[in-house]
């Protein structure tokens, strides 16, 4: 089992050498996991993983590897069956309505007059509510609470979203970093982004210029004058800002190949995580997302206007996201995503959105309407034509 879990992971790219290998079996040997599978799982990626980057590879072969094993033992076949998950019974009292059923809910009436609710139930509550319609609780019709449906709503207590119509999550998330080592499907994604293009030689000269080495040969009466050149680079500059999380983990796959060609076509590339809207932090971390991020206007000071601003997300936003203070659905932001969003743009004119939802969809989220119009209408949808019309436009 351990040596296929360890060649496993030379398969998927982390670089795994014998020597901690054997380090790994002896602490085993040494008993210093003991034999549950969460103290195994921490002890086996402090010795292996040498590198932040390879943490979610690691986590995926892991759960290959020994899916199954936790909670493993000696249990009959009549405790099997009388011991029904939790988690199973949470399940069966979640909310699920019609369409119709949906129209004929109401939302309480904008932002201000949701968190005056909220203030106002968090003093009155005093016990656990399900399948309500006003107090915080499970599986109803609520603004405030878990697995049930309200237009819009606090989330609290729920695991990942449902309908998407969370204006605010009670929650801490936890994102993973975009791996930038995918392999892509096609080529044709690089193609599109060569369009930006500005090449020029730097560095060493070290590459071989072989016109101007046949040229000076012939000159030095056929003894060879071998020339070198500085390697030819990609000059352009790209600021990258990734939305991360909650509706792009549909776009995950897509996204990492957009990631991947960019790392390999753009020479000067800098990136950065946002979730939703950009406001005064990002970061470079999404496991440290909480304690190492970066002010907004040190990034926009450490940058010249020279970079190409480009933008990932699907924009699928609460409205008060963009234009309200205290909107963001994570934290209280002093202000405004549309201040922030104008503070970018001023100092990179040079900007585009690539939205990875599909365009005919974009007329019936109303946020993505708000970003098109800050963004003034620069908005592409990421597919080939999408890139191809982006890169034009930051080609100005």
């Amino acid at each position: 089992m351990f040596t296929g879990f360890f060649y496993d992971l030379r398969k998927a790219g982390v670089p795994v050498s014998l020597k901690e290998y054997l380090a790994l079996m002896e602490a085993m040997q040494a008993g210093v996991a003991g034999y549950a599978v969460d103290d195994f799982y921490y002890l086996s990626r402090a010795i292996l993983v040498k590198d932040e980057r390879n943490l979610d590879k690691f986590d995926r072969i892991f759960s290959t590897a020994f899916k199954g094993l936790e909670g493993a033992g000696s249990v009959g076949a009549e405790e099997l069956t009388a011991q029904i998950p939790e988690e199973w019974l949470r399940k069966l009292a979640e909310k699920f309505l019609t369409e119709e059923e949906k129209a004929q809910i109401e939302a309480l009436g904008g932002w201000d007059k949701l968190m005056e609710t909220l203030a106002k139930r968090l003093a009155e509550q005093k016990e656990r509510h399900q399948g309500g319609s006003k107090w915080i609780g499970t599986a109803g019709t609520s603004p405030f609470g878990a697995y049930g449906y309200n237009p819009e709503g606090v989330r609290i207590g729920q695991e990942g979203s449902r309908n998407r119509r969370a204006v605010k999550v009670w929650d801490k998330r936890d994102f993973k970093n975009l791996d930038d080592s995918v392999e892509l499907g096609t080529r044709n994604i690089k193609v599109a982004l060569r369009r930006l293009r500005k090449f020029a030689r730097a560095g060493a000269a070290d590459v071989l210029d072989l016109p101007d080495t046949i040229s000076s040969t012939a000159r030095n009466a056929g003894y060879l004058d071998i020339k070198m050149v500085p390697e030819r680079h990609n000059a352009v500059k790209v600021l990258l800002f990734l939305d991360i999380g909650g509706s792009m983990d549909d776009h995950i796959r897509l996204c990492e190949e957009l990631f991947s060609a960019a790392r390999t076509e753009f020479k000067h590339l800098e990136y950065y995580y946002f979730h939703n809207c950009v406001y005064e932090g990002v970061w470079k971390d999404n496991r440290r997302r909480h304690v190492e991020k970066l002010s907004s206007f040190d990034v926009m000071n450490t940058y010249g206007s020279d970079y190409k601003l480009v933008f990932v997300g699907d924009a699928a936003m609460s409205p008060y996201e963009i234009t309200q203070p205290g909107g963001s659905v994570e934290h209280f932001n002093e202000e405004a995503g549309i201040v922030w969003m104008r503070r970018l743009l001023d100092k990179f004119p040079h900007a585009v959105w690539l939205n990875p939802t599909e365009e005919r969809y974009w007329q019936y989220t109303q946020s993505i309407g708000l970003i098109r119009k800050i963004m003034e209408d620069r908005m592409y949808p990421l597919t080939l034509a999408g890139l191809d019309g982006a890169m034009r436009e930051l080609n100005r």
